[in-house]
């Protein structure tokens, strides 16, 4: 198949996933819900943080997750109502309470010092980052870690960000900045303009890696940092401006597969 006509598939389906018929059964309706930009973050980061495996079983737990939040995330998350809550109860597959705890406890740390994410992103310097995702989790790391002090266990704090930056393809963490970054205003939510949609890498998983090398966009096998720093630069050959749009096409192209 050649670029162009790559491209033409590529761009077909895109315009054919990304539509507001897609929210209504994706983990995107959830930080949808909400007017708030806070809540919009924090919805954004907590959702795609269990967004992994049947995504009927992910919306299930997303929205018993929001009610356990009263269906408030940032004043839940600067209340503290979360310390009430038993550390064995279970949110998603293997997440559980004690990792909502900690990821709350840092997002609160967060809010209090800067505001909103966005500005946190921004002070943190991801703007200037050569990898923005991968930037931004390594500062939010830091902070969650400070905000649980004692009870900091790194076991607890893979649950709710990945530790290990030098290989993870952070598939999660490029989901929830494609949702706040991308601003075409169909199904991505764009509030966000401290990096912009041509900053943006392609949440990669074994689905998207494997429809990827169908099609010959790549080569390395391992669905890892460097399988995603190949496809998105692949990618960016076809809308140097918007790469991860095909992020879409991917998963059209993958169902018809």
């Amino acid at each position: 198949m050649t670029h162009n006509d790559l491209k033409e598939l590529l761009d077909s389906e895109a315009a054919r996933i990304n539509a507001p018929s897609f929210i209504g059964e994706d983990p995107v309706q959830f930080p949808r819900r909400f007017d708030d930009p806070r809540d919009i973050e924090i919805t954004s980061l907590l959702t795609s943080a269990i967004a992994w495996g049947n995504r009927r079983m992910i919306c299930r737990d997303c929205d018993r997750m929001l009610s356990l939040m009263d269906n408030e995330p940032y004043k839940y998350v600067m209340d503290e109502g979360y310390e009430d809550l038993d550390d064995d109860s279970n949110i998603h597959r293997t997440f559980f309470t004690r990792h909502f705890k900690y990821f709350l406890r840092g997002l609160r740390r967060v809010y209090a010092t800067s505001g909103s994410l966005q500005d946190f992103a921004f002070r943190e310097g991801i703007y200037a980052a050569e990898l923005p995702s991968w930037k931004l989790v390594e500062s939010l790391n830091r902070e969650l870690s400070a905000a649980n002090g004692e009870k900091a266990d790194q076991s607890v704090a893979s649950r709710c960000l990945p530790q290990n930056l030098s290989t993870t393809a952070l598939k999660r963490v490029n989901m929830a900045l494609r949702w706040l970054v991308r601003n075409d205003g169909i199904v991505d939510m764009g509030i966000w303009n401290v990096i912009g949609p041509s900053q943006l890498y392609i949440p990669l998983d074994v689905h998207v890696g494997d429809v990827s090398r169908e099609l010959g966009l790549l080569s390395r096998k391992s669905d890892d940092k460097r399988a995603v720093l190949e496809l998105t630069e692949c990618l960016r050959s076809f809308n140097p401006n918007d790469p991860v749009i095909y992020d879409y096409a991917l998963f059209g192209i993958g169902m018809r597969l």
